[in-house]
């Protein structure tokens, strides 16, 4: 499995990626941990969920500058400390630098989100474009 992109991203934080086919999916795990609760019934801020969902597209498109452009998300389950989550990333579309990315999460056989991503492979780095 080679991981082209996003090569300082905290496991802990986005999740472990477990399969990476370029240009067409990922399948990536995140453990739900204390840190990311956000009262003391231990449930989890749908944020890091997202985050989760999102490095799933990220990897499945795969290119080292790869990034977000659009994200439609439905969460559909809350999602608490202790919980796996397993994220699945499918490319649906891809025209030229743009792909589409299905994305779903799951605790178990329940699935917590899911979304449609849009990612664009730039020719350099984001912030290599003259933003400053």
């Amino acid at each position: 499995m080679s991981v082209k992109t996003h090569e300082r991203v905290s496991e802990n934080l986005v999740g472990k990626p477990l399969e990476v086919i370029t240009g067409v999916s990922s399948t990536v795990e995140l453990q739900a941990i204390d840190e990311m609760a956000v009262d003391f019934s231990g449930l989890v801020h749908g944020g890091f969920t997202f985050g989760l969902a999102d490095y799933a597209a990220m990897l499945a498109v795969n290119h080292p500058n790869v990034v977000l452009g659009y994200a439609q998300a439905k969460f559909t389950a809350p999602v608490r400390v202790g919980d796996k989550m397993i994220a699945k990333a499918v490319i649906t579309k891809i025209d030229g630098g743009k792909s589409e990315v299905n994305v779903d999460v799951t605790v178990g056989t329940n699935r917590v989100f899911t979304g449609s991503f849009n990612c664009y492979s730039l020719e350099k780095h984001i912030l290599d474009r003259g933003t400053k």
